[in-house]
């Protein structure tokens, strides 16, 4: 009984030390900025280990799956920490499990380079085991340090986050991880005489393979800026394209004006006074209706000195005058800077405006409302919209969540997973009369 127990508790003591060093590169890959908030969630990860720990030593007792024991535990351990990661980071299950398998290369590769200076012996039988994982333990704090003060995390989370398709990703990271597992089990059989290449090759293919992903994100960031720099130019042809209407219209209306004057003057000689306020009602209504609030519009857009927002703006404004929305822009003071990385605020604003879309099609007379005031270096965004169906506070920030269905979110909670890593921005969100508002706050950093 007493063998059998500590052998479960080295198991044990053993899963954990690798649930940790995990988790630490989880928080590297990830780019993680809201770290505390993360570790207060980690005890619901300890039923992976213990999981594991009685999965292994069931799998060991049936001598037909001895063999691949170490893999089906560790296939066991990454869906384990999946399902973890997918609800602390609030992620789908292809992205949550694409992060598993980055941070599962890393810890992997770490427990094999860790062998080199025993010449591959396990390190506990040389070693007191405290000192073993204690060693391992600092080693993983250090490399998941060095990770994130590289960036390594930040173009990660660009492919994770923005890149193709998940599943693809995930798929492609999952086949590395299994490449790194089948490098640890080789190392005991790899002869001695051979260690001195085994070891360079097999830090050489991690290091390949984090240089990989960092190139795939750097290509699919290039072309998402140079289509962003296309939709610019697309767009500001269309904002001079009603500039250039407002002009034409202001003619047409020039060429009018003196048989307007000859009209007014005639009623005000007769002294129909009635008939002359009505005209006047008609001329103040007309000239809004056709002049006013396209010459509004571009006035706020003018204040937008960020070429994207502006790029984004035009777009939704000329979607939904197509959709038939009616949309009413306020920009009160010239916008010269965002706190806050202007491709992320870009993301915020067009998933808040998508939302307001969806739901106000869904109305009578659908309108949205989008109001941005940047003064003393703040800057704060209000989107508001006629809302008429069912509020569920509780699951409008789940991945997926939509009125209309599961499946059909816009995203909202990838809105809230964005701005988790910046504390100078705060939002809110309310309902009231059949009015949707989400408001969002960037304070200027210290």
């Amino acid at each position: 009984m007493m063998p059998l127990l500590s052998v479960f508790l080295d198991g044990f003591l053993d899963t954990l030390t690798g649930h940790l060093v995990l988790t630490a590169y989880l928080l590297a890959v990830t780019d993680e900025r809201a770290v505390w908030r993360r570790l207060k969630k980690l005890p619901l990860l300890l039923p992976s280990p213990l999981i594991a720990t009685l999965l292994s030593l069931g799998l060991y007792a049936v001598p037909a799956l001895r063999t691949a024991q170490y893999y089906i535990v560790s296939l066991a351990i990454l869906l384990m920490c999946c399902f973890w990661v997918q609800w602390a980071w609030r992620l789908e299950f292809w992205r949550a499990f694409a992060a598993v398998c980055m941070a599962g290369i890393f810890q992997v590769a770490e427990s094999t380079l860790s062998r080199m200076p025993f010449g591959g012996t396990p390190l506990g039988d040389v070693t007191p085991y405290a000192a073993v994982l204690g060693l391992y333990l600092c080693i993983s704090a250090a490399a998941a340090l060095l990770l994130y003060r590289l960036g390594f995390g930040k173009w990660f989370r660009l492919l994770l986050e923005r890149g193709p398709a998940p599943k693809q990703t995930a798929l492609l990271l999952f086949a590395l991880e299994a490449v790194t597992e089948v490098l640890l089990r080789l190392v005991n059989g790899v002869q001695a005489s051979f260690l001195v290449f085994y070891y360079p090759m097999a830090a050489a293919m991690v290091i390949l393979m984090a240089v990989l992903i960092v190139h795939l994100a750097q290509r699919f960031d290039n072309a998402r800026k140079m289509q962003a720099q296309q939709d610019i130019i697309v767009q500001q042809r269309l904002y001079e394209q009603d500039l250039e209407l407002i002009r034409r219209e202001m003619r047409s209306f020039r060429h009018d004006y003196k048989n307007l004057l000859a009209g007014l003057s005639r009623q005000a000689g007769e002294g129909d006074l009635e008939e002359l306020r009505h005209t006047l009602s008609e001329l103040d209504a007309g000239f809004d209706r056709q002049l006013g609030k396209k010459i509004r519009q571009s006035a706020q857009i003018g204040n937008l000195q960020l070429p994207e927002v502006r790029s984004l703006l035009l777009g939704k404004l000329t979607l939904m005058r197509e959709k038939g929305i009616d949309c009413h822009l306020e920009v009160l003071y010239p916008v010269t800077a965002v706190d806050m990385d202007l491709w992320d605020f870009v993301r915020c604003l067009g998933i808040l405006i998508d939302n307001a879309m969806e739901a106000a099609l869904d109305t009578e007379n659908p309108w949205v409302e989008i109001v941005l005031l940047a003064q003393k270096g703040q800057m704060s965004l209000r989107v508001s919209n006629p809302y008429i169906n069912v509020m569920e506070p509780g699951k409008m920030w789940d991945e997926g969540w939509s009125t209309k269905g599961a499946g059909r979110g816009i995203g909202l909670s990838g809105y809230r997973h964005i701005l988790e890593g910046y504390p100078n921005v705060s939002t809110g969100t309310g309902w009231e009369n059949g009015v949707f508002v989400q408001e969002m706050t960037v304070e200027g950093r210290l």
